[in-house]
């Protein structure tokens, strides 16, 4: 009979989230992983297949992760979906957080969207990692772009202006917000850019 597995899955893949989040793929280790999530070699091996199959679990809990925070945090009445927006651009500032069982990052870089951060470094030579991080973008694109639909309706927004080509927009300017964060610039700058981002939506004429 097979041991059961004397570890918390769900934790260790939130570690290595964070561990790869710092250190990108290339530059960690499976005794990196080993360090951060408390797992041995040979366990990681054994539940994962290796590093890369760490990162594809990591990958795919953090898409489940995504699925549902963006989702709740943009739902909701027509009337409020304008402010709604213009909150989820300030908390971008922040970064994407981690999952709640391990501690924050320690700069922003580190709190940068994991989905795109595996996108640039490996999605171009693994067809994996690309599908996965476009499934992550695709879930965050169609919540903003719902929100701009009911902002729309509720007239905060133009009617005529398309909510997938904001919904882009927001998104770019929020990822960009990441790599102007790992540069080094602080949260007055991206507060400065989420709003000058929320002021570019399109305002009914009659406002």
């Amino acid at each position: 009979m097979a041991r059961p597995r004397s570890f918390d899955r769900d934790h260790v893949l939130h570690a290595a989230e964070r561990q790869f989040r710092t250190s990108g793929y290339n530059g960690t280790s499976v005794d990196d992983i080993s360090a951060a999530t408390g797992l041995g070699r040979g366990s990681l091996y054994g539940a994962f297949d290796g590093k890369h199959g760490v990162l594809l679990e990591a990958m795919a809990s953090y898409f489940a992760r995504l699925a549902q925070g963006p989702r709740k945090m943009l739902a909701g009445p027509d009337e409020g979906a304008l402010e709604r927006l213009h909150q989820y651009l300030l908390r971008a500032v922040h970064g994407v957080p981690l999952a709640a069982d391990v501690p924050p990052a320690s700069d922003r870089a580190g709190a940068a969207c994991f989905a795109a951060k595996m996108a640039l470094e490996i999605g171009a030579s693994d067809a994996e990692v690309k599908r996965l991080a476009n499934d992550c973008f695709s879930v965050v694109r169609a919540a903003v772009a719902e929100c701009v639909q009911a902002a729309q309706r509720n007239g905060d927004i133009d009617p005529d202006a398309d909510p997938d080509d904001l919904a882009y927009l927001l998104l770019t300017i929020i990822r960009g917000s990441d790599v102007v964060g790992a540069y080094g610039h602080g949260p007055d700058r991206l507060t400065s850019i989420a709003e000058s981002a929320f002021a570019l939506l399109p305002r009914p004429r009659h406002l």
